[in-house]
């Protein structure tokens, strides 16, 4: 798998693009790569900042449109940054290169009710079953990216007293408390499920496969797909929904903003302020129960 395909799967699995926002992405990495391996020899793994405002002044001279030179700048911003996340370089060339600002929208939401048929659509009569029913309550429970989840390890999960240890972007770690009933299931998962899924082998991984080997990403995806589809959401529904629908659920109920960023591990409150866009009704019945001048007079 090329370096082009890890970002267009992590773009697929963690965010949830769809399928022609991803050709774009593809394309516009692509044609960068051939640019510099033409005209300066060089690996994408190796550009320099100078390089990227090479091609930019090439695509002006060429007379590309403002806004093609400007979705191409935020696809190699992403690619540059997903691979030194990732640790796969030890440089971000495009750090310091200008992106516009775009207007940050947000997937669609499950409400409460989709979001329990997701949690309770696996059948917990096999190891499979319950290892599916654990990741998907671990997940809105905690709101950790997918990549955290199919990378804890035995040792990571407290399921007495109640949290997660994570290793989230930038080697950062962090801790996060998990609701009760998510800790029932990853307890129950541990005990009668994962013995039987390692089949006599060791492994420091929490979640397999039917191999015994750490589930991946791409598995999960296909698991919550097929969920999804099982219990009728005709909404666009991947992994990285869950971490929306908790974010949004808790600050629906109350939750402040600070908090959840720190749950979220976001470095930037601003990413965790996309979560705020409650309705008006909602708003209202907040502004209703807790403001002490809220009832009309008599």
């Amino acid at each position: 798998m090329t370096r082009i395909d890890e970002f267009l799967a992590y773009l697929s699995i963690e965010r949830g693009l769809a399928d022609n926002t991803l050709e774009s992405y593809g394309r516009d990495i692509s044609q960068f790569e051939e640019f510099i391996g033409g005209t300066f020899n060089t690996r994408l793994e190796d550009a320099t900042e100078n390089i990227i405002m090479s091609y930019i002044k090439a695509m002006k001279d060429q007379g590309k449109a403002t806004s093609s030179i400007s979705r191409t700048i935020s696809s190699i911003r992403g690619f540059y940054s997903f691979i030194f996340d990732e640790g796969l370089t030890e440089h971000n060339p495009a750090a310091d290169i200008l992106c516009p600002k775009r207007e940050r929208t947000l997937p669609q939401i499950l409400n409460s009710d989709e979001v329990i048929a997701l949690l309770e659509a696996p059948t917990t009569h096999t190891p499979s079953g319950i290892r599916d029913r654990a990741m998907l309550e671990t997940m809105y429970a905690t709101g950790m990216r997918v990549s955290e989840l199919v990378s804890l390890n035995l040792g990571d999960i407290d399921t007495y007293m109640g949290y997660v240890k994570c290793i989230g972007k930038g080697s950062k770690e962090r801790i996060i408390p998990m609701g009760q009933i998510a800790s029932m299931w990853v307890e129950t998962y541990l005990r009668l499920a994962r013995p039987k899924m390692l089949k006599g082998r060791r492994g420091k991984a929490i979640f397999l496969n039917y191999r015994g080997k750490r589930l991946t990403r791409q598995g999960f995806w296909k698991i919550t797909k097929a969920y999804a589809k099982k219990v009728g959401i005709s909404k666009h529904v991947t992994p990285h929904i869950l971490r929306h629908c908790f974010a949004t659920h808790l600050l629906e109920n109350g939750a402040d903003l600070r908090s959840v960023q720190e749950m979220l591990g976001h470095s930037d409150i601003a990413t965790t302020e996309i979560y705020t866009h409650l309705t008006k009704g909602k708003l209202k019945e907040i502004y209703d129960r807790t403001h002490p001048r809220a009832g009309r007079g008599k």
